[in-house]
């Protein structure tokens, strides 16, 4: 009769009265435990809108990239456009999904200054990296904005579109990055600590 792995007092492995572990357990215990995962129900309730659009976005890629292998290697004519177009499609995913590397503070950052620091002196410097770096997103929007009005205007290689369309995902993508700069900025100063100082409360809160 086979025993359920929460109703089984297990031993350690190193214990000699322990004996040989059972193989069929162990098979069962993890088919339960994907039965366990199965059963769970999936949360999408964290992502933000610029997720769903990156994806979106990624997805349109894929499909130019597989129009381009397809049409150059399967029937040796190839479409030219899908190349060009997979490449501002990759553009988009870039600066979109930037901002939800902010949304979730996964840019890169270096805290060891922060272990050393004391938590007075630690609070102040991290309120000035979270006004630079809200700063620097503000300051690059504005940037492209301008480069838009400079350069929007000039035709694409192989499609009749003007290349404004694709800066304006990079200028959606700093925008965004902006908006999600602010709103870590004011959790963080609610909350009283940022990833810098605290990286192990972040990880405790993706798990």
């Amino acid at each position: 009769m086979a025993t359920h792995a929460s109703n089984a007092v297990r031993k350690p492995v190193d214990d000699p009265a322990a004996g040989p572990a059972p193989h069929m357990s162990s098979v069962e215990d993890l088919v339960q435990s994907f039965e366990e995962a199965d059963a769970q129900p999936v949360d999408i309730s964290g992502h933000g809108v610029e997720d769903w659009f990156t994806v979106l976005l990624f997805w349109v890629m894929t499909v130019l990239v597989f129009l381009q292998f397809f049409t150059r290697y399967v029937m040796n004519d190839s479409l030219s456009w899908t190349e060009e177009l997979a490449t501002y499609c990759l553009i988009g995913v870039v600066f979109i999904g930037a901002s939800m590397c902010m949304r979730r503070c996964r840019h890169i950052q270096v805290d060891l200054l922060y272990r050393y620091l004391p938590h007075g002196a630690a609070r102040v410097l991290s309120t000035l990296v979270d006004i630079a770096r809200t700063a620097f997103f503000a300051y690059a929007s504005w940037l492209v904005w301008r480069y838009i009005g400079i350069v929007g205007d000039e035709p694409m290689t192989t499609i009749d579109w003007n290349k404004d369309h694709v800066y304006w995902f990079a200028l959606v993508g700093f925008v965004m990055m902006f908006a999600r700069s602010c709103q870590v900025s004011w959790e963080n100063w609610r909350r009283g600590y940022s990833i810098l100082e605290r990286p192990q409360a972040f990880e405790a809160i993706d798990d």
